[in-house]
């Protein structure tokens, strides 16, 4: 998002749950005395998970497994473990023993693993990575779990407790076409009291899939019909329940709410919370990790008035952020942030959409992916839009003037004005859009999404708004690069955009000055904090308590830190830093922290004074 004032992360392959007691070497089970209860006393008992340390205490098969060798890269810092990728008979194998301290109601083990093959199949698992605890199989990967970047994996291991254990990965190629596995952040923690931890640090509910079938009235102001979502628990604590943000909400009150959801199947819906942007339902009975469940529900969308990311400007509707999509929950519990109109609170995992939208022909309804329109009952189009590893989805409705064109890379890019828009600067856009699209293509990794569609009107209040392969904006080349440059920053590498709002705004403020040859030189002139406490990495709860201040420092401090970056590390080390960065983050979710792991890899230069001067936390 642009306010007016400034400017005119597939996650959780499934591990397997199932752990069988451990008896330790040299003693057998029967003589084995239980082991009495202790206090805990919480810890992380994997020792050089990051591989930063040399190779100690790992045991690997080679001298070449922990590596910083060119060919992958870390997840975090410089080192990693290269099991395999020879392409040949072979097998890797990585060890640690590790004590898991007893009395502990919860130990997780969690590791980040990237897998890249040349085998071809889709059927056939050739090469193979085993994880084991002692003589216990924790999980099992092979060529065909292979991603794009860095996935974390977590497995409950609390029934180890009290011993001492081998943590074991092993990794099997065949003949021919190799297959790497890449390990990295490896780490093993125990937490304390009777009560478990609320959840573990994997992200879920994953895999989000969302079939929508909507019908409007003849303004494009009304649409009503049904709602579906499937998704898996890709993590090791249980889900018992699910919640749905009804961002909209914000825009009416809990009398008269905008986005009402009725008639829930596949459980049971509580009251609405959170100012009635949340929903929880609890599910008939908790999800295992790696099952799945689908929740529906009738659902029913007025749009209000006003030139708003959720609004009608007259007889042209914006339609943003109006659609329920799952909260996620992690380390930290459930993410249920308020709505901020300052900025953005959103935080969701790339998911799968098919929306059917059932509208007059008399209306144009440009949408989030790859639309296709067939005749409905007279005088009614049916639109059918499908976006894949996309993070919400957005559509307008109105009588829009439309052009059309294809980038030089290939891009199909469509511009949709309101009465008032003229050609001349319709064209404008049309060309900025081109250009944007494959300027940041070229940087960051070719535009996933299809189409691209620009929908201008100078009234908006806000500048510009971002949606998967749909944005809302001015006319304005600034501005628009900017909400084009978020579908890298925020799109396709996530973030939690309420609690890490530099990390979309601040990336893609960047990438804008990068576009239009601007080279930050007068970044910092008449800067001025404001207080001690302000700093480029605070969360919305703090910028909408100073909201004078957001503009200034997300946006203009966080885009001057990565010119200062760039500076520091060399305009070559940046463009690798952050393309590299982009592809492992790729349809993931970002952090500040591991940014930082990835720019102080990326240079020989300690950068932990760089990071104090520009109040870059995290």
């Amino acid at each position: 998002m642009r306010p007016t004032p400034h400017k005119a992360l597939g996650t959780g392959v499934l591990a397997v749950a199932a752990v069988a007691a451990l008896v330790l070497p040299g003693t057998p089970a029967a003589a084995r005395p239980a082991t009495a209860p202790a206090s805990c006393t919480p810890a992380q008992v994997v020792n050089n998970g990051g591989f930063e340390s040399g190779t100690s205490p790992w045991t690997a098969s080679s001298s070449t497994v922990i590596t910083s060798r060119s060919g992958q890269s870390a997840h975090g810092g410089a080192s990693y473990a290269w099991l395999d990728g020879v392409g040949r008979t072979h097998t890797d194998t990585l060890t640690q023993s590790v004590t898991i301290p007893s009395g502990c109601a919860g130990a997780t083990l969690t590791y980040w693993l990237h897998i890249d093959t040349a085998e071809t199949t889709s059927s056939t698992a050739y090469d193979k990575l085993t994880a084991k605890i002692g003589g216990t199989t924790l999980a099992t990967y092979s060529n065909l779990d292979k991603n794009t970047g860095y996935v974390q994996k977590s497995v409950d291991v609390s029934s180890f407790a009290g011993q001492t254990v081998d943590l074991s990965f092993t990794g099997t190629e065949d003949s021919s076409l190799q297959t790497s596995f890449v390990l990295d952040d490896i780490a093993l923690d125990t937490s304390g009291g009777t009560t478990p931890p609320p959840a573990d640090s994997t992200r879920t509910p994953a895999a989000p899939s969302y079939t929508v079938s909507l019908s409007s009235d003849t303004s494009g102001t009304v649409w009503n019909g049904h709602e579906s979502a499937t998704f898996t628990n890709a993590s090791a604590t249980a889900l018992g329940e699910v919640y749905l943000r009804l961002w909209d909400n914000y825009h009416g009150t809990c009398d008269a709410m905008p986005i009402k959801v009725t008639n829930v199947t596949g459980g049971t819906a509580g009251s609405p919370s959170v100012a009635c942007t949340a929903l929880k339902i609890t599910l008939p009975s908790p999800l295992a990790q790696g099952q799945s469940a689908t929740v529906g529900f009738d659902l029913g969308i007025t749009v209000p008035s006003g030139a708003d990311r959720f609004g009608h400007d007259g007889a042209f509707s914006f339609i943003g952020n109006a659609l329920p999509v799952l909260a996620i929950r992690d380390a930290a519990g459930w993410h249920l942030d308020p709505y901020t109109n300052n900025g953005e609170s959103f935080y969701s995992l790339a998911a799968d959409f098919k929306v059917t939208l059932d509208h007059p022909s008399t209306l144009l309804v440009p949408a989030t992916g790859t639309s296709t329109d067939t005749p409905g009952s007279s005088g009614r189009t049916i639109t059918t839009a499908t976006a894949a590893k996309v993070r919400d989805f957005a559509w307008a409705a109105g009588p829009f003037s439309k052009i059309s064109g294809t980038s030089a890379a290939g891009v199909p890019v469509n511009v949709y004005s309101v009465s008032g828009i003229s050609s001349s600067s319709a064209q404008s856009m049309l060309s900025t859009a081109k250009t944007a699209v494959d300027a940041h293509g070229a940087r960051f990794g070719a535009y996933p999404y299809g189409e691209l569609d620009a929908v201008i009107d100078n009234n908006y209040w806000f500048g510009g708004m971002e949606y998967p392969g749909f944005v809302l904006d001015l006319v304005s080349t600034t501005a628009l690069t900017h909400e084009i440059g978020h579908q890298w920053w925020y799109g396709i590498v996530g973030d939690d955009e309420y609690n890490s709002p530099w990390l979309d705004e601040a990336f893609a403020d960047y990438s804008t000055d990068l576009a239009l040859g601007s080279t930050g030189g007068n970044c910092w002139s008449g800067v001025s904090w404001a207080s001690s406490a302000e700093k480029i990495t605070n969360s919305m709860a703090y910028w909408d308590a100073h909201s004078s201040r957001y503009s200034t420092v997300v946006y203009g401090y966080g885009k001057c830190a990565l010119h200062d970056l760039r500076r520091l590390i060399g305009d070559t080390a940046m463009t690798k830093l952050l393309k590299d960065y982009a592809s492992a983050h790729w349809y993931g979710v970002s952090t500040t922290a591991e940014f930082k792991a990835a720019a102080q890899a990326a240079t020989s230069t300690d950068l932990t004074s760089f990071w104090t001067q520009h109040r870059i936390d995290g």
